[in-house]
């Protein structure tokens, strides 16, 4: 399993995000019952900027997606997390705003997987 590389850490601030799934069934009379859908069904989806690193820096990062297409799991310990969790990324984005310093911003979906 890969594991995105941990230096430098994300700029601040990080947003971490929860979205459960739930299946809600509607009665008639307004009443509604609400179920947990799934064994893992609260996957956290991160979003992370690096300001300002240089471009060497969001290079390896890139490749490392690249690399990944969104399809391949990566391992990564998020600031404030005890451990790692496993993710996919699907998007991510690369600002070159002066010569050789770059932003880059991306999206980590957790994944649950052997």
């Amino acid at each position: 399993m890969a594991t995105f590389p941990a230096t430098p850490e994300p700029s601040y601030p990080a947003s971490k995000a929860s979205n459960p799934n739930v299946r809600v069934t509607q009665f008639g009379d307004g009443y509604q019952q609400r179920t947990a859908f799934g064994l893992n069904q609260n996957p956290k989806t991160w979003t992370f900027n690096w300001k300002n690193i240089t471009e060497a820096e969001s290079d390896v990062f890139e490749a490392f997606l690249d690399a990944r297409a969104g399809v391949e799991s990566f391992d990564y310990t998020p600031p404030g997390e005890p451990a790692a969790i496993k993710y996919i990324c699907r998007s991510w984005n690369k600002t070159l705003n002066v010569p050789n310093r770059a932003n880059l911003s991306a999206t980590f979906i957790e994944v649950f997987e052997p």
